[in-house]
């Protein structure tokens, strides 16, 4: 049996940033769709309008969809998000290899612009294959991939990871001791999520502090909401943490600007 946590509140800040937040990753889990047990784990549903809840004093102006190891390569939830929720969010996906172009243009229409690569919860064990499919939707569609991976362990993979286009690194890379790693990929051109503070075993302000003195640009922050699987979900003190670390102006691009540079939004008048 599955182990299902309820979503059970919501996050209050009431902390408005000049351009609000571009919220890099979330998931959102729809009980009208399938899910897969994973390692034991099925998670309790957390729809769009618990998001619109969960983040009502965030100013929330866009955001990041992303698919978890319990959705597997479903895209109709996705797709169905992301029709609610409208052109100021994107959605990062999972995808069988023999995925064909035509679909890539598709899912790229309807506003996914990302692939995620999940080697924390045993999805994707080959990374020579990554690569090949990473490169691959880079070619058709221009997305980036999203690696869910202790940083630690792409040590042996750096000369590989190196070669692909765009990277994106979720969680800070979970470790301390994938911090020397995950700053070596920065200095290739990866971003890194400012996410899941509290399902991370390193020093956040430490390692945020290195990932901007590396490139300013690099970081991108994400909620992370509902939080599953993680000791301790989103709190309004993450938002200041970035303040504090990174002063003002750097908090700024990491909450904002640097996001929606990366996911290239399609942009309308709906926000959450």
């Amino acid at each position: 049996m599955a182990e299902v946590i309820p979503f059970t509140g919501h996050y209050r800040h009431d902390h408005r940033e000049p351009h609000g937040c571009f919220d890099a990753h979330l998931h959102i889990i729809d009980p009208r769709f399938a899910l897969i047990d994973n390692q034991g784990f099925r998670p309790a549903p957390f729809t769009v309008e618990d998001y619109r809840k969960a983040t009502r004093g965030l100013d929330i102006r866009g955001g990041a969809i992303v698919s978890g190891s319990f959705q597997g390569t479903d895209q109709d939830y996705l797709l169905a998000a992301l029709e609610t929720l409208g052109g100021d969010f994107v959605g990062v996906t999972q995808l069988p290899d023999e995925t064909s172009d035509t679909r890539l243009l598709e899912l790229d229409e309807a506003g996914v612009r990302a692939i995620r690569f999940n080697l924390k919860r045993g999805m994707t064990t080959d990374l020579e294959a990554m690569a090949r499919q990473a490169q691959r939707v880079f070619d058709v569609v221009g997305w980036h991939c999203e690696i869910y991976a202790d940083a630690s362990d792409l040590a042996p993979h750096l000369a590989l990871l190196r070669t692909l286009p765009a990277i994106v690194i979720d969680h800070l890379g979970l470790s301390q001791a994938g911090v020397p790693t995950l700053l070596a990929l920065v200095e290739a051109g990866a971003h890194v999520k400012a996410s899941g503070f509290g399902r991370v075993s390193l020093d956040v302000p430490a390692t945020l502090a290195a990932i901007a003195d590396a490139n300013p640009h690099a970081l991108i922050f994400g909620t992370d909401l509902p939080g599953t699987r993680a000791p301790r979900p989103f709190r309004e003190g993450d938002i200041e943490l970035l303040h504090n670390t990174l002063g003002d102006a750097h908090a700024m691009l990491a909450l904002h600007d640097n996001a929606v540079a990366l996911y290239r939004p399609r942009g309308s008048d709906s926000v959450a």
